[in-house]
């Protein structure tokens, strides 16, 4: 991007939907994802005090043509919209999409949205989906779900730099504590290393604790340009810088398990922005299990390569340490949907709209995400300057 472009663009509207655990209740009875979709919407566009016809631009998570069945549920005709899938990582993916279209005259307001109406499924039932994208050969293992390539990186990163389980405790006790301060959180009792370690095997060596929710829920998000946003209703939340990776390479790979182009990502939205890690002032990382947490703050230049483990002591992570991480409680203790949440609250801190979750003086924030299994990531830098 020239320097013409760069920083036009900003965050303008931030709609969340109500919430369930689905592991204890069949989602939200009554409500479908499309129904979240659409509270998401009204609830962004209420936020940002625009009407619904000034939406020109509409981008969402799914299948091929889902942004073209949920312009219809919404009653609008976007002059730009698109469908793009990278799970985890898609939030970010879309937010930097809607920025060029911005910037360059394709859509003067952008909808970004992602919903997920989950159900509890049938026991010992396994989703299709749960083994990753086709070409991923987990499967042919029985290495279904996810988890199951996180643990594989979590005991690469034991055996290569010796963290440990009590380290990744940390982090499910720094996130909880947050999400403790969050009325809207589903897990808000505060827990200890101890209940981290008491708590069952679910692939060793991650527990319980270490793994995100499985929620139903949405976010939307609505992007315009920085001239655009002084004229609305919230403070001007600008995105600073923007990047992606991807690998496309899994076991053939030798470093695959760390995750090599989450670095890559960040590194883009770095140079995109201007800043390095010792800018940034609160970070909201993808924390769909602990151990990616680790990863990730070395990717992003916080600590060296093996060091995340002890990054993560003494407080380091929570409110009122030096680098706040998931000051909603994340993936792990708030809610899930897909790496979106995360750049709401991204959003909700640069406008110093937090409550006592609020990082003080904070004015640069890192966000990131990661999904299909570890072969997309994706990293913004947000700023709360104009």
């Amino acid at each position: 991007m020239t320097d013409s472009m760069r920083n036009r663009a900003a965050i303008v509207g931030v709609g969340l939907t109500k919430t369930a655990l689905t592991t204890k209740i069949k989602g939200l009875p009554g409500w479908t994802a499309d129904d979240l979709y659409v509270e998401g919407f009204q609830n962004a566009i209420n936020d940002a005090g625009l009407k619904k016809e000034q939406i020109d631009g509409l981008m969402t998570q799914g299948a091929a043509n889902h942004y073209i069945v949920l312009g219809q549920q919404l009653g609008i005709n976007p002059a730009y919209g698109g469908t793009m899938n990278g799970g985890g990582a898609t939030a970010g993916m879309l937010i930097g999409a809607a920025a060029m279209a911005v910037n360059h005259g394709l859509a003067n307001y952008v909808a970004i949205t992602f919903a997920s109406g989950w159900e509890r499924p049938a026991p010992g039932a396994v989703p299709p989906e749960a083994g990753g994208p086709d070409p991923i050969p987990y499967a042919n293992w029985g290495a279904l779900g996810p988890i199951i390539q996180s643990a594989t990186s979590a005991s690469r990163h034991m055996a290569v730099y010796g963290t440990k389980s009590e380290q990744l405790a940390e982090i499910a006790v720094a996130f909880r504590q947050h999400a403790s301060l969050n009325p809207d959180a589903i897990m808000q009792k505060p827990i200890t290393i101890e209940d981290h370690q008491n708590s069952r095997w679910i692939v060793e060596p991650l527990k319980l604790l270490d793994c995100c929710l499985v929620t139903s829920g949405g976010v939307c998000l609505i992007v315009t340009t920085k001239e655009r946003a002084r004229d609305l209703r919230q403070p001007v939340v600008s995105i600073l810088g923007f990047g992606q990776g991807f690998t496309t390479q899994n076991l053939e790979r030798q470093t695959w398990w760390a995750g090599p182009h989450q670095r890559d990502a960040i590194q883009r939205a770095y140079t995109m922005a201007g800043v390095g890690p010792k800018d940034i002032q609160v970070a909201q990382i993808y924390d769909n299990f602990t151990c990616n947490v680790i990863m990730q703050i070395e990717h992003a230049g916080f600590c060296g390569v093996g060091e995340g483990g002890s990054f993560v002591e003494g407080g380091r992570i929570q409110l009122g340490g030096p680098l706040p991480l998931n000051t909603d409680g994340g993936q792990l203790s708030h809610t899930h949907p897909e790496g979106f949440m995360q750049v709401a609250e991204g959003v909700l801190q640069m406008r110093h709209a937090c409550g006592p979750r609020n990082v003080p003086n904070a004015h640069l924030e890192l966000v990131t995400g990661r999904g299909m299994a570890l072969n997309a990531a994706s990293a913004l830098v947000l700023t709360d300057q104009v």
